[in-house]
């Protein structure tokens, strides 16, 4: 289907906004489609819909370049919003709360007081953002890792001219400076507070233009470019950004950023995109479910970023001292584990193994320099919350990862497990499952005392919470935040421990259990709005009942429900609707897409496996979303797994067994250690 039919039938979706939603136009260059032009990066892009942003990136690059829009609740895009404040370099897309980011916004200065994109003549594909303001200026864009890439192309007859606001970020900026060291050259610096006003990060960064210019200072940082030399109006700005040390970008030669014109830029951004989109291949399904789906997979990558690279090794640790990147290994922040350890991290370690090794190690390196549940003082990006660290690091080792520092982070990750609140029912929960882990994690690496001690006290803290606050359900069950809960029900929050699931079987009894599940979604209590209960779908083949998953992972990924629960509270009113859309108002209210969590529970439901227990490895299996799914764990060069539906299923056939490679599955899960070695997965109806 062409993008002009698909841009027609998806004008169905757009009822609660007036302008035409602009899907995936042709950029001003060629590069091979594949499945970019399955990737629609306005899904989610409006309001408080999943906060997310069309902006130009590449994969786990600091560069996020894209409108600001004035006024905006969260930093950065917001698609019913014409008026932009400027375009800005950076931002933790989709975490919820006021989010972070920005910093570092230019913005041509027009004939009036509110420059305002022409929304139907936006372009967004995947390493490439475009717009025309209605003055005619034309906006491109394009990044790598570490450097935006920003055009401007001004009416004829114009001196363009473009205000450099330094100071843009959502939260509240501490310090900003900003000077000319050359004739078409300057150098700034930003440290701004973090996400949710916790901790801080610090930014410096070199900008290049084409052309000279003249500087004209505001004060804070600000000031007003202005290119009377400019060819033609085109104004191309490239911004370097760094590693929180200033001298690392001062190693870098002009002529390296120069090396390499817009056009190839975009065109290698495109390329590594695809490299990662390619790493799933389905077939069947609908154009929607299509689309949805390679847009999850492309936001499964969008961090944590990279910080370091071949030119610069040096970074700002959490210690605020400058630390080296061993040379084997890049050095990666911007965390927001709590959302993101149950699906985002276990499927970048099954589909870039390789870019998990350097990742992990970024992780264990917390545990040296010193870490933090929230941002620290000393980040050299945004960042959120570092939660289950521990869970996430043992899933990542028994995949196979080499983390070679995990023993010089055992200290750190003990102190951390021995200073975990267990003031409320949904604390003890979590701190039980960051036990459990440590536990599993000493007894991989031959710590038998500490594994014992570890593993005997997260039982120990599971059981007292869940047979004193979720084991006998009551009338307060369906209480958002009841008996002081973070950010869900009784209900939601009772499940939170699935590596626990044996034991709520010893305490209420397997058939009491299973029935408690199936009330569960029956009553519409679940929460696709929030993480604590996403897993919840999953656990049907625990119990005894694996033909129940297909039917509710199906439901919830494709149909519109009734949710009774937003991020935070109950809806006054229920919303029905779909939770995952093709539409910029793409997911329920207030379900944050939570950089990449739900993207990535997404991923996992359409191809017919999801790691249920995080630290486990194994993958819980059910019938694909899609009639035949072929992914390439670790990569391209590697074993492919092939799944699919052999018989009727949608005719509503039985589900008479699976196997993996011709022999049938005893149970309704498989291992990675399997799964990595290739084969099929077949479900016979």
């Amino acid at each position: 289907m062409n993008l002009i039919i698909r841009n027609i039938l998806m004008k169905a979706y757009l009822t609660l906004i007036l302008v035409t939603f602009p899907l995936l136009a042709k950029a001003a260059f060629d590069v091979p489609q594949n499945h970019l032009g399955d990737v629609n990066l306005f899904i989610g892009t409006a309001n408080d819909y999943g906060q997310m942003t069309p902006g130009a990136s590449v994969p786990y690059g600091m560069i996020q370049v894209c409108p600001d829009s004035n006024p905006r609740q969260h930093p950065g895009y917001d698609y019913e919003v014409d008026i932009i404040s400027g375009f800005s370099i950076n931002r933790l897309s989709g975490v919820g709360g006021s989010g972070c980011g920005g910093n570092v916004s230019l913005l041509p200065c027009v004939s009036t007081d509110k420059p305002r994109l022409v929304k139907s003549s936006e372009q967004a594909r995947p390493g490439f953002y475009s717009v025309t303001l209605q003055d005619g200026t034309l906006f491109r864009a394009t990044a790598t890792t570490h450097l935006a890439v920003e055009e401007f192309s001004f009416q004829q007859g114009k001196i363009p001219q473009l205000e450099l606001n330094p100071s843009s970020s959502f939260e509240h900026v501490h310090e900003a400076h900003f000077c000319q060291t050359g004739p078409a050259e300057g150098e700034g610096y930003v440290m701004s507070r973090n996400t949710c006003g916790r901790g801080h990060y610090h930014l410096y960064y070199r900008l290049l233009a084409n052309t000279p210019f003249c500087i004209d200072s505001v004060g804070n940082g600000k000031a007003r470019l202005t290119f009377s030399q400019a060819l033609n109006g085109r104004v191309e700005i490239r911004i370097m950004v760094g590693t929180g040390l200033k001298d690392e970008l001062a190693v870098v030669p002009s002529t390296t950023i120069w090396e390499k014109d817009f056009d190839q830029i975009a065109r290698e951004a495109a390329a590594r995109w695809q490299d990662l989109l390619g790493r799933i291949e389905v077939e069947g399904g609908s154009d929607e479910q299509r689309t949805i789906f390679y847009t999850s997979l492309y936001r499964t990558f969008h961090s944590p970023f990279q910080v370091t690279d071949s030119l610069m090794r040096r970074y700002l640790g959490t210690d605020g001292k400058p630390h080296r990147a061993e040379m084997q290994a890049n050095y990666y922040s911007s965390w927001s584990l709590w959302d993101t350890y149950r699906t985002k991290f276990p499927l970048i370690t099954l589909l870039d193994p390789a870019r998990s090794a350097d990742i992990m190690q970024s992780l264990a390196q917390l545990y040296v320099t010193g870490k933090q549940d929230w941002s620290t003082d000393y980040e050299c990006v945004p960042t959120v919350r570092t939660e289950h660290a521990i869970a996430t690091l043992l899933d990542a080792y028994r995949q196979g990862i080499s983390i070679p520092n995990l023993d010089e982070a055992w200290a750190g990750m003990v102190r951390e497990a021995e200073r975990m609140p267990l003031k409320t029912p949904d604390q003890c929960l979590e701190a039980s499952v960051d036990y459990w882990a440590l536990g599993q994690l000493a007894q991989e690496t031959g710590r038998e005392d500490e594994a014992l001690w570890w593993t005997q006290r997260g039982e120990q803290v599971f059981d007292s919470v869940w047979t004193k606050e979720f084991m006998v359900i009551d009338s307060t069950y369906t209480r958002m935040r009841g008996n002081g809960l973070y950010q869900g029900t009784r209900w939601q929050y009772r499940w939170g421990a699935p590596m626990y699931l044996k034991r709520m079987e010893q305490l209420v009894g397997s058939k009491v259990l299973l029935a408690q599940l199936e009330q569960f979604f029956q009553e519409e209590l679940y929460n696709q709005g929030n993480e604590p209960d996403i897993h919840v779908p999953f656990l049907f083949g625990r119990l005894g009942a694996p033909e129940k998953t297909a039917p509710v992972v199906r439901s919830l990924a494709t149909e519109a429900i009734t949710h009774r629960y937003g991020g935070n509270d109950a809806y006054p009113k229920p919303f029905v609707g779909k939770a995952f859309a093709c539409q910029p108002r793409g997911y329920c209210p207030e379900m944050d897409e939570d950089d990449g969590a739900m993207s990535a529970w997404y991923v996992f439901s359409s191809i017919g496996l999801y790691p249920v227990v995080v630290g486990e490895a194994t993958y819980e299996v059910f019938p694909p979303l899609f009639e035949r799914v072929t992914l390439y764990p670790g990569g391209p060069g590697h074993p492919a797994v092939t799944i699919r539906v052999q018989g009727n299923e949608k005719a509503g056939g039985t589900l008479r067994r699976v196997t993996w490679n011709g022999r049938k599955l005893r149970e309704p899960r498989i291992s990675h250690r399997m799964l990595v070695q290739g084969g099929e997965l077949v479900f016979h109806y």
